[in-house]
């Protein structure tokens, strides 16, 4: 006797015409987000863009945030394969109604309303708060790199700059010396219809490389006159309050700052903002995206993003940005080696936070530098040892370490698709939003 299988009934119409949402669990993280934009989400500035009644209508801007946050919360950030969901995914399509927005509707969607969308991130973060999933008893700081949407390959170091703009100018001069004294052969060769000094496309295009690397080089001369003026300032104050003190400055008088960029300082064609950053699987082009997050719920509470390196100078702007969200502080605050500095630490003491710095690196947080470092260093060296396995600091990886797995690998966000600082930082308040979404709607 043969096996019986179900009936395989691929051809069968329903009786009654079901619904999208029919296709969608109920626990669906998409039902959540599509509730929470209708109820809880305040679009007004937003809304407010749509002024005219000229035109087509515009999709309905609750349905595109929505769509929007669920497609980032899903770890789909390109807007083609946002649009293709919306044809073969159920959730999608429960979201979209069946009306299906243009790749290029929904990629100007974005553009159009960067800053609001942005925005929404401390509105999540208020019903995130008030859901009981953010206590600010401990505050884990650090910061990731991603690659911006650039090639490290267009980049180009001002001793470079300078050596290339040469050999292109000198070739584009030979082509039109030899252009006007061919004239009378070119009219043969070319015909009665051109004049036969047009320049072709090779020369028009080292033309405009010309132009950019002038642009790039004259960018780099700029902030290198800038950063060397700034120093210089620094420099007048110390000595002025080292001649009020009537001290000396101990040792040789130091290096004049110059005004000629590093010959190695870069500048990308592609993003001119982005840097060259260095990770643990190389050099990327890209940009130090930051967070801070909350030990609670690994809730995000506050986030930054700068182009450089070094993660220093963003200790402050992330604390003071919680403290503007959430009206208030955080109890405890943890940060590794990168944002050691006596500046820092001054900082923490001033807000009234218990902060736990490394000052070594990874598995060993008070070695290293043996003594090395300023008093605010050095008790935070012995702060950390005394605390042994029970010092809070130890809370810094387990908090903070898996929300970038979380974003990086989980929803696979490894690169950022727009272009510059502003507009990188606003994505990144996206994805950060995202994020809170997907804790939020598991607590629900």
């Amino acid at each position: 006797m043969s096996k019986p299988f179900r009936p395989w009934n691929i051809d069968q119409v329903q009786l009654l015409p079901p619904s999208v949402q029919d296709y969608v669990p109920k626990d669906h993280l998409s039902r959540f987000i599509v509730a929470l934009v209708r109820e809880s989400l305040d679009l007004k500035e937003i809304r407010a863009s749509y002024a005219s009644d000229l035109g087509q209508p515009p999709f309905d801007p609750w349905m595109m945030t929505a769509l929007l946050l669920h497609a980032y919360a899903s770890g789909l950030y390109s807007s083609r394969r946002i649009a293709k969901a919306c044809g073969e995914r159920a959730d999608f399509m429960m979201i979209v109604a069946l009306d299906t927005p243009d790749f290029r509707t929904i990629s100007d969607f974005r553009k159009r309303h960067l800053k609001a969308l942005a925005n929404l991130f401390v509105q999540v973060l208020k019903l995130a708060e008030a859901a009981g999933l953010v206590k600010l008893g401990h505050v884990a700081l650090d910061g990731t790199k991603i690659k911006a949407n650039a090639s490290k390959h267009k980049a180009m170091s001002y001793e470079r700059m300078k050596k290339r703009e040469a050999e292109l100018a000198s070739e584009v001069d030979r082509w039109l010396a030899a252009a006007e004294a061919a004239d009378a052969e070119e009219d043969k060769l070319h015909g009665k219809t051109k004049r036969g000094d047009e320049m072709p496309d090779w020369v028009a295009d080292k033309k405009k490389r010309i132009e950019k690397i002038r642009e790039a080089k004259a960018a780099l001369e700029a902030e290198a006159k800038a950063a060397a003026e700034e120093e210089r300032r620094i420099e007048a104050e110390k000595q002025s309050q080292r001649e009020a003190e009537g001290r000396k400055k101990p040792g040789k008088p130091p290096t004049p700052p110059s005004d000629e960029p590093d010959p190695k300082a870069q500048r990308n064609f592609t993003d001119p903002e982005s840097r060259i950053l260095k990770t643990k699987d190389g050099f990327i082009q890209g940009y130090n995206a930051q967070a801070a997050v909350d030990g609670q719920a690994q809730i995000i509470v506050a986030h930054t993003l700068t182009p450089s390196m070094s993660d220093q100078g963003q200790l402050g702007p992330l604390l003071d940005g919680l403290e503007a969200s959430l009206g208030r502080k955080p109890r405890q605050a943890s940060a590794d080696s990168g944002y050691l500095s006596e500046a820092n630490l001054a900082g923490l003491e001033l807000r009234g936070i218990d902060g736990y710095i490394a000052t070594g690196r990874a598995k060993h947080p008070t070695a290293g530098n043996g003594k090395a470092g300023g008093p605010l260093t050095q008790a935070m060296r012995k702060k950390i040892a005394d605390g042994g396995f029970e010092t809070p600091y130890r809370l810094r990886k387990q908090i903070v370490e898996p929300v970038f797995g979380q974003i990086k690998q989980a929803r696979g966000f490894r690169q950022f698709l727009l272009r510059s600082v502003e507009k990188v930082r606003a994505e990144w308040a996206m994805i950060c939003t995202a994020h809170n979404l997907t804790k939020l709607a598991k607590a629900a």
